[in-house]
């Protein structure tokens, strides 16, 4: 699920490299050691930045892991920023399995994973109540638009930005919620415009509801020069909102990695998924490196 933001490694020292990659691998354990095996299903680099945003400490361990059985990698140690990171992402897969089931007449597949994965569910909404309730509020807002077939991109992506906004409130002081408050709006406004420009060929072959599909009626999934141009031109406006916000938080250790995502990452991605270069296995190393989104070729 997702996996879009991610920080440009030809411009990311190794040092660099190496922290953001502690994060994630940190994020992993933690939700392996609170919710199992299963909960990794959700791990992604999203994820891991959040846990990044949410302040967590810089201090590294190794540990060894399936995929890493002989030589271990570094991990972050585990604190309440990848605890909270690990349990919104439980939420948020539970309600992804949820909208799958909703979406599709015929779920065997995920219907097997939503009792495998209630017992997780139960403890993380009972351990972030409020997350829980608000991203069902916004899931069943969201759903609403769906069944509407809205053609603003506005409205569907103000209920995932407002999704992601909720994680803001684990912070404790004032001032810094409000800068967390609005780099997590933008990010997750800008999350759900560039997974539905990716996933735009694949939900019109089958009929599934896409925002860009609605507004742009684009021939076989493929938008307009002039289309791409404007949903980049959006996606850029998100992320110099983050970039805004960005700049008036205190600086930490993981500071040179999320300047590198917001002022590199997010825009390189943007453009690779518009102009059709993105491919998340390869975690960015095919992407374009000639402007933002909003001048992606056409």
């Amino acid at each position: 699920m997702f996996g879009y933001v991610l920080p440009a490694q030809s411009d990311l020292p190794q040092e660099e490299q190496a922290l953001f990659q502690t994060a994630y691998c940190g994020l992993c354990h933690t939700l392996k050691r609170r919710y199992g095996w299963l909960a990794r299903l959700h791990l992604n680099y999203d994820m891991a930045f959040l846990a990044i945003l949410l302040r967590p400490p810089c201090e590294t361990v190794t540990r060894r892991c399936l995929i890493h059985p002989v030589k271990g990698r570094n991990c972050a140690c585990c604190g309440d920023a990848f605890d909270t990171a690990a349990d919104m992402s439980v939420i948020l897969l539970w309600w992804k399995i949820q909208d799958e089931i909703a979406d599709r007449r015929f779920a065997p597949a995920w219907r097997v994973l939503r009792r495998a994965f209630r017992g997780a569910y139960r403890k993380a909404a009972a351990l972030q109540p409020d997350f829980d309730a608000e991203v069902a509020r916004q899931i069943r807002a969201l759903s609403a638009l769906e069944q509407a077939n809205c053609d603003s991109l506005d409205r569907p992506a103000d209920c995932f930005a407002r999704l992601m906004e909720a994680a803001a409130d684990q912070e404790c002081d004032p001032t810094r919620r409000r800068i967390l408050q609005q780099e997590l709006y933008h990010l997750g406004r800008w999350i759900y415009l560039v997974d539905a420009a990716d996933d735009l060929k694949k939900d019109m072959r089958r009929g599934n509801y896409n925002p860009l599909a609605c507004r742009f009626a684009p021939s076989d999934g493929t938008l307009s020069p002039e289309d791409r141009r404007a949903l980049g031109r959006t996606l850029d406006a998100s992320v110099r909102q983050i970039a805004a916000a960005f700049e008036l938080d205190k600086p930490d250790a993981y500071r040179p990695v999320v300047e590198n995502v917001v002022y590199e990452g997010l825009y390189l991605v943007g453009a690779a998924v518009l102009d059709g270069t993105f491919r998340r296995r390869v975690r960015g190393k095919r992407m374009r490196r000639d402007g933002k989104a909003g001048s992606a070729n056409g």
